[in-house]
C-alpha cells in the first residue's frame, strides 16, 4: 500500500501522549487517513508526524487492519510512482499481488518480507487477493541517503525465521540484526526491522545498538517500553544511547508489536504524495515526468489505468529533518 490520499499535504501533523514520558521516550498517536475513494480503506499513519519525522532512515509507517475486506473492499491501488526511497511490506493476515515496472511479480504474505527499491523512478500496482477475507499488517518506507537516491530499481524477498526470546516470546528478523539473527536483505542506511510476539504477561529484554534510535509500534496487546504504556496502534520512541530495550506485555493475550530503528539520519528530505526528494523542485520535476509518461516505467497486468497525481500545494514544499 502506498500514500493514495487524495489531497496529500507536508504538513505534519500529530499528537504527543497525555503526560509526560521518561527520558528518551516519546509516545506518538497515530493519525486516521482514509487511501482511495467511497469505499476507502483507513489507516493509522504514526510517521511522519509534526513530532516526528523520522526514526533513523524509517519515514513513513502506515497501520492497517484486521480489515474485513467485505465491508472495506480489500485494497486495489492502480500503478503508482516512487522516488528516493524503499518500501517496506509487512502482513499479520491476507495476501497482496504486487507488480512493478522492474518486471517484478510477486505476492506479499504474512510474515514474509517484500523490499522495493524506487530510487530514481519505479511504479507497482498492489491488490489484496480473491484469498483475502481479513487484511492487516504495515506498510513502511525507507528514505534513501543522497548519495543513494537515485538507485537503481531492485526488489528482494525475505522470509525470516522465528526465533524464542528469553521472557516468552518470538522475533521474526526482517531487516538487520536482533536476538543473534541477521537478514540479508541489502539496505541503503543500517537497519532494524523486526515482528515482535510477547506471550500474557510476558517481560523480554533486547540488546540493541546504542547508536541506534528505535520505534515499537503495537499492533495489539497492553504494553510498556521501558516503563511507558503504549496503546494498540501507537508508537513508542527510544532516544539513541540506550544498549537494551525493556519490553512488557501486560495483557492475558499475546502482545504483537513491530521494532523499528536505525542511527539517526543526518539529512533533510522532502516527502509529499509518493516522492522523496531533497527540495521543492525535486517534487515538481519528479510529478511532471509521472504525468508525463517517463522516468516511472510501465506496470504491466494491471487493469487499469494508472494513479494520477493529485495536484500540488500553492505554497513550497519545505525540507524537513528528524527532530534534535
Amino acid at each position: 500500500m502506498s500514500n493514495t490520499e487524495t489531497h496529500p499535504t507536508e504538513s505534519i501533523c500529530g499528537a504527543e501522549a497525555d503526560g509526560p514520558s521518561p527520558p528518551g521516550i516519546e509516545v506518538i498517536t497515530p493519525r486516521d487517513v482514509p487511501l482511495g475513494g467511497p469505499r476507502a480503506m483507513r489507516v493509522r499513519r504514526t510517521l511522519p508526524q509534526r513530532a516526528r519525522t523520522l526514526i533513523g532512515a524509517w519515514c513513513f509507517a502506515d497501520h492497517y487492519g484486521p480489515d474485513d475486506v467485505t465491508e472495506s473492499g480489500g485494497m486495489r491501488v492502480p500503478p503508482h510512482p516512487h522516488t528516493g526511497l524503499q518500501t517496506v511490506s509487512w502482513l499479520f493476515s491476507g495476501e497482496i499481488e504486487h507488480r512493478d515496472s522492474h518486471g517484478v511479480h510477486a505476492f506479499v504474505r504474512p510474515g514474509e518480507l517484500n523490499l522495493m527499491t524506487g530510487g530514481l523512478g519505479i511504479s507497482h500496482s498492489e491488490v489484496s487477493t480473491d484469498r483475502t477475507t481479513t487484511l492487516h499488517g504495515v506498510q513502511l518506507w525507507v528514505a534513501l541517503p543522497e548519495r543513494h537516491r537515485d538507485a537503481d530499481r531492485d526488489f528482494q524477498h525475505h522470509a525470516p525465521t522465528a526465533l524464542a526470546l528469553d521472557g516468552g516470546g518470538e522475533a521474526r528478523v526482517f531487516l538487520g540484526t536482533l536476538a543473534g539473527d541477521t537478514s540479508p536483505v541489502r539496505t541503503f542506511t543500517p537497519l532494524l526491522g523486526a515482528e515482535l510476539t510477547l506471550d500474557p504477561a510476558a517481560t523480554v529484554t533486547l540488546d540493541v545498538d546504542p547508536g541506534f534510535e528505535h520505534g515499537v509500534l503495537v499492533d495489539s496487546g497492553d504494553v510498556l517500553l521501558a516503563g511507558t504504556p503504549l496503546k494498540p496502534a501507537e508508537l513508542g520512541y527510544a532516544a539513541p544511547g540506550r544498549t537494551a530495550l525493556t519490553l512488557t506485555n501486560r495483557a492475558t493475550e499475546p502482545a504483537r508489536l513491530v521494532l523499528l530503528g536505525g542511527p539517526p539520519f543526518p539529512e533533510e528530505i522532502v516527502m509529499w504524495w509518493n516522492f522523496i526528494g531533497r527540495s521543492h523542485d525535486d517534487i515538481v520535476r519528479a510529478r511532471e515526468d509521472w504525468m508525463k509518461g517517463t522516468r516511472f516505467g510501465e506496470v504491466h497486468g494491471y487493469d487499469g489505468a494508472p494513479l494520477p497525481a493529485p495536484e500540488l500545494p500553492n505554497a513550497p514544499l519545505k525540507p524537513r529533518g528528524r527532530v534534535r
